[in-house]
C-alpha cells in the first residue's frame, strides 16, 4: 500500500509539473525556433540533473533516519499545503481552474508579439523555455527526493516519476501541445492531499510516534485530510 501511495503521489506530482514545462517549451518551439527551444530545455534539464544528485541518495545516507523523517516530512507539508490550498481556492470557485492547455496558448500569443526570429541562435526564445523547465524541474527533484529520502519508498518514488517523466515527453513528442480537458485541477488537489499526507506521516514518525497501524495508517491520515479539506471547499464556497 506504501508503495502504491509514493508511486502514485510521485507520478502525479512529476506529470503535472512537466506538463506545465511542456506547455511553455511547446509555445517556444511552435512560435519561434524549434532547435533553440529544445537547447533551452536540454540546458534546464541537465542544471535539474545536478540539483538532483545533491539532494538525492547522497544527502539521506548521511542524515539519522529520525531527524531525516522529521525533515522529509516538514519539506512534503510545505508542498503538500500549497498544493492543497491551490486546489480549495480552485474546487470552491475562488481561483481559476488549472489547465496546461491554456498556459500553452497565453504563452504563445505572448511570443508572437516578441520581435520576429532573427539568423542564428534565438537566444530569447531558449531563455524562456530554460526558465519554464528549470523552475518546473526544481520542483519535481524536491518533491521526488523527499518521497525517495527513506530508503524503503525509494523505489517506489523513482519508478512513479520515471513512468509520469516518459508519458510526459511521448505525449509532448506526438502530441505536440498539452492535452486538452485534462482534469489537472482536481489532480493537483489529489497531489496536495497525498504529499500532506505523507508529511504528517513521516513528521509524526521524526517527533517519535509509532502509528498503530502501521503505513495503514496513511489511509486514516488521507482521510482526515480530505475531509478537512472539502468542508474548507464548502465553507470557501459561500
Amino acid at each position: 500500500m506504501a508503495f502504491a501511495l509514493t508511486a502514485l503521489g510521485a507520478a502525479l506530482a512529476v506529470a503535472l509539473e512537466l506538463l506545465e514545462a511542456l506547455a511553455i517549451v511547446l509555445a517556444v518551439a511552435v512560435t519561434r525556433r524549434a532547435s533553440s527551444a529544445f537547447a533551452g530545455a536540454a540546458a534546464a534539464v541537465l542544471v535539474c540533473v545536478g540539483v538532483g544528485v545533491l539532494l538525492g541518495p547522497p544527502l539521506a545516507d548521511k542524515v539519522a533516519i529520525q531527524p531525516l523523517r522529521l525533515i522529509v516530512g516538514i519539506a512534503l507539508l510545505l508542498f503538500g499545503m500549497e498544493w492543497l490550498r491551490k486546489g480549495v481556492l480552485r474546487l470552491s470557485g475562488r481561483r481559476a481552474r488549472s489547465s496546461s492547455y491554456e498556459e500553452f496558448e497565453e504563452e504563445r500569443e505572448a511570443l508572437e508579439r516578441e520581435e520576429p526570429v532573427g539568423e542564428g541562435f534565438d537566444w530569447p526564445g531558449a531563455t524562456v523555455a530554460f526558465k519554464g523547465v528549470l523552475l518546473e524541474g526544481v520542483e519535481v527533484i524536491l518533491i521526488v527526493a523527499a518521497l525517495a529520502a527513506q530508503p524503503s519508498r525509494r523505489t517506489a518514488a523513482y519508478v512513479g516519476a520515471s513512468v509520469a517523466a516518459v508519458a510526459v515527453v511521448a505525449l509532448g513528442a506526438f502530441v505536440h501541445r498539452p492535452l486538452r480537458g485534462l482534469p489537472e485541477t482536481e489532480l493537483k488537489y489529489v497531489v496536495g492531499l497525498m504529499l500532506t499526507t505523507f508529511g504528517t506521516f513521516f513528521c509524526a514518525e521524526g517527533l517519535g510516534y509509532e502509528w498503530p497501524l502501521g503505513d495503514a495508517a496513511l489511509l486514516v491520515v488521507l482521510g482526515v485530510w480530505l475531509a478537512w479539506s472539502q468542508a474548507l471547499v464548502r465553507v470557501v464556497a459561500r
